[in-house]
């Protein structure tokens, strides 16, 4: 099966007419190395929603409007130019995405489209004509409206991503722990109708995974300002504008990751309780009891399922419900058809837990080497900068296979299975073709989008010809290329 996702709905598409996902999870899998887990722990929501972040650009623009200094100027340009090639990824990804659902997806459209049409629609109302609106001014407007009304722009683009991350999660929340409905029979059918929008706007995990997302959504801006800005220092170019664009992501950064940390705790309660098959893949827990051990380092073995390897007694339960008294649920008590499969889920979290850790580690080393004046001399740091990148990333995808995976065999929890939430007359040769046909467009849209933002990257910030920051360079200048 492959993973499909509408703007971070997450839904699976069976490798067959005749799925049976759950027919065996408890031999998913391979065995692997038990990855550092951190303090604290949480459900994954997509870190990329919705698909663009600019905080960094707000930030950078009205740093220029109270400064003054043309270097946050021409910052603030270039990171728009970046902003838009990302914004128009996200939309065409999105648009793609959501003829599955009547494809590939009848029978959930049919059943919970009651519902789950509702935060999609109000994320278009709500979301996109915000963003739309104020889009062209955004990324036109430089020259042609005063610096106060180009600020409000940027600061409504990033006020409708919030929005959309909104109602994104709210969909997705729903499929998680679903609120405020009532399943009634239409025409033989049994179909999911709203009893209280706000039930289903603020079901139990929407508020946890929101800020968990918003969180991830800093990060991930941030680090791709750091990665371009540290790259630029190191290669000195632009070094002046850079070090300054470096400084602002970082304490952005800092809060991203923060957040990660924070909203995790909530997170990871809410789990144990409203989905107690996916904790326990997560963390590994077999057995029904209290206290349970937090696992550090070791293997599970693909069969069993025991870990063994370095843990922390008690601890496990200790940061999940606070004390030590109160029993986690094993995955042995868990009936067998509605296990997910343990091994991904398992790997996938821990993954995603390490990246978070290393993350948080960079952030500090270099937020201690800022106040100590030695920050942009250490190359090796810059050097984890510049791939810092990746990180978010790949902690997305890993995230997004705990979310996902973690559900099964469920695509709403509880309300309808995945297998009966496929086209009733879609074929094996259809879905395989559908997902061809994704896999070429997408390759297609990445490496179009790689080709754009590498050369923005490369041609870097605006500069008059000839002129030099201060601190750098200045302008690369490319042969045969005017400006």
């Amino acid at each position: 099966m492959g993973c499909i996702k509408y703007e971070g709905i997450g839904v699976w598409l069976p490798s067959s007419c005749s799925i049976n996902i759950h027919s065996s999870p408890i031999n998913h899998g391979r065995s692997g190395l038990i990855i550092p887990s951190p303090i604290r722990h949480h459900d994954h929501v997509p870190l990329h929603l919705p698909a663009d972040d600019h905080r960094p650009l707000v930030a950078l623009e009205g740093l220029w409007l109270k400064t003054k200094n043309d270097l946050y100027h021409k910052q603030a340009k270039f990171w728009t130019r970046i902003f838009g090639i990302i914004f128009a990824l996200g939309v065409a990804s999105g648009i793609v995405m959501e003829f599955q659902f009547g494809t590939n997806w009848a029978d959930y459209s049919r059943c919970v489209g009651d519902i789950f049409g509702s935060p999609l629609a109000a994320e278009g109302i709500f979301a996109f004509f915000l963003e739309s609106g104020f889009l062209a001014i955004l990324l036109f407007g430089w020259d042609k409206v005063g610096p106060k009304m180009h600020f409000l722009s940027s600061c409504m683009v990033a006020l409708g991503a919030h929005f959309s991350a909104i109602w994104i999660i709210v969909a997705n929340s729903w499929m998680q722990t679903p609120a405020g409905y009532k399943l009634v029979e239409v025409n033989g059918k049994i179909q999911a109708h709203i009893t209280s929008f706000y039930d289903v706007v603020f079901n139990p995990s929407t508020v946890d995974r929101l800020t968990h997302a918003l969180a991830g959504c800093w990060l991930a801006g941030a680090t791709l300002v750091l990665s371009v800005s540290a790259w630029y220092i190191l290669k000195k170019r632009f070094t002046g504008g850079s070090e300054k664009s470096f400084k602002v992501a970082l304490v952005i950064g800092l809060i991203g990751v923060a957040g990660m940390g924070i909203t995790g705790d909530s997170s990871a309660r809410e789990v144990s309780v409203h989905q107690p098959a996916k904790f326990a893949a997560m963390e590994g827990v077999m057995e029904s009891g209290a206290p349970q051990d937090l696992h550090l380092i070791g293997w599970m073995n693909p069969s069993t399922h025991e870990v063994t390897g370095i843990s922390i007694p008690y601890l496990l339960t200790l940061l999940t419900h606070h004390d030590l008294d109160t029993s986690i649920t094993g995955m042995n008590d868990i009936p067998q058809d509605e296990r997910p499969p343990i091994l991904p889920v398992f790997y996938s979290f821990h993954l995603m837990i390490l990246i978070g850790c290393a993350l948080a580690a960079l952030f500090l080393a270099g937020l201690w080497g800022w106040k100590r004046g030695w920050l942009f001399q250490k190359r090796w740091l810059l050097w984890c900068f510049v791939f810092s990148v990746l990180g978010p990333q790949i902690a997305n995808q890993a995230g997004w296979a705990v979310a996902e995976l973690g559900r099964q065999p469920w695509i709403v929890y509880g309300i309808l299975r995945t297998e009966h939430a496929v086209s009733p007359t879609l074929t094996a040769a259809e879905a395989l073709s559908s997902l061809g046909m994704f896999f070429v467009i997408y390759a297609l849209l990445l490496a179009l989008f790689l080709y754009q933002i590498t050369h923005k990257i490369h041609k870097g910030p605006d500069q008059e010809a000839g002129e030099d920051d201060g601190a750098g360079e200045g302008k690369l200048q490319v042969p045969f290329v005017k400006d």
